[in-house]
């Protein structure tokens, strides 16, 4: 029942005529090495991409930023906003503010300048508005660039 082929265990199929384990493995671990280290290579530089980015947005951020402390409507085209600004001294800037209907439509919206001198803006200003406005919320506050 012998074919008169004999397989030796000795010989790869992969390379016929060398034997399996003279030369090792060797090259699946140099290329798991290789894997490893252009994984940790890229991994560090995606958390150090990702903490520059938030570093940029925190420190841009805190260079301005405003709330809307309190607001009254004084009339049925004008609400009385109490705007507070804390920013760095010498950064002026815009600050959004906009009022709704109770509806939710936009009745008024206005940009306000915040001037560059002092480190807190704190004003009561006139937000006009198309028709009845019942709130008044601050959207952004930016520095200028």
């Amino acid at each position: 029942m012998d074919s008169g082929t004999t397989s030796s265990p000795a010989s790869s199929p992969a390379t016929p005529g060398l034997p399996e384990g003279r030369y090792g493995r060797r090259g699946d671990r140099d290329a798991d090495r290789r894997l490893k280290l252009v994984g940790a290579v890229c991994a560090v530089l995606c958390l150090g991409l990702i903490a520059w980015l938030g570093g940029s947005y925190l420190v841009r951020e805190t260079r301005m930023n405003g709330s809307v402390l309190a607001f009254q409507v004084a009339s049925d085209t004008a609400v009385q906003v109490h705007l507070s600004v804390s920013k760095t001294d010498g950064t002026a800037g815009v600050c959004t503010i906009r009022s709704q209907a109770p509806d939710g439509s936009v009745v008024g919206l206005s940009d306000f300048p915040v001037p560059a001198s002092g480190s807190s803006y704190d004003r009561i200003l006139t937000l006009k508005t198309t028709s009845r406005g019942t709130t008044a919320e601050l959207m952004s506050c930016t520095p200028a660039k």
